[in-house]
């Protein structure tokens, strides 16, 4: 297992906060040759530790203005049955995040609707017609004070 150097966390913390920052700059920042950053990156890309580089969209100026967190109860908990609940969800495109959980709900979702009707429609997929969902408890987010999906890079001694 090897250990991050603190030129590997500044070249993540950049690209976490823009994913298109230019080699030049990167190696300004941290002192290393742009060949030098171009490697690490590559390496960052090809053992998986940079999983997905990617556009943030508006929510609201695609039509979604409304975000609900949804936990859902399973009837049964078998393996296959869970995997086709997953499936099912991640082929939704307006489940945003998916989790797995312990506690009284199986499932947590994050999920976008354009409105409440929308909402409903959704439910309807992937709730009433599925005869494994106990339950489901839905939130209404009334706003957002914080959202995204950086990982804190702060700590100097951590392994990969």
């Amino acid at each position: 297992m090897k250990s991050w150097d603190q030129n590997d966390r500044k070249i993540l913390n950049l690209l976490q906060k823009n994913a298109r920052e230019k080699l030049e700059s990167i190696a300004s920042e941290t002192g290393l040759s742009v060949a030098t950053v171009q490697r690490r990156i590559k390496h960052f890309r090809s053992t998986g530790i940079i999983e997905q580089e990617t556009a943030l969209i508006s929510q609201e100026a695609a039509g979604y203005n409304m975000t609900f967190l949804i936990f859902v109860e399973m009837e049964q908990e078998k393996s296959h049955q869970l995997d086709l609940f997953r499936k099912k969800v991640v082929a939704e495109p307006q489940v945003q995040q998916c989790y797995y959980i312990t506690g009284e709900a199986d499932f947590a979702l994050v999920v976008l609707g354009k409105d409440v009707e929308d909402f409903e429609r959704l439910t309807h997929r992937l709730f009433f017609e599925d005869s494994n969902v106990k339950r489901f408890r839905t939130s209404v987010v009334m706003s957002r004070t914080k959202t995204g999906m950086t990982v804190p890079l702060e700590c100097h001694s951590d392994p990969i």
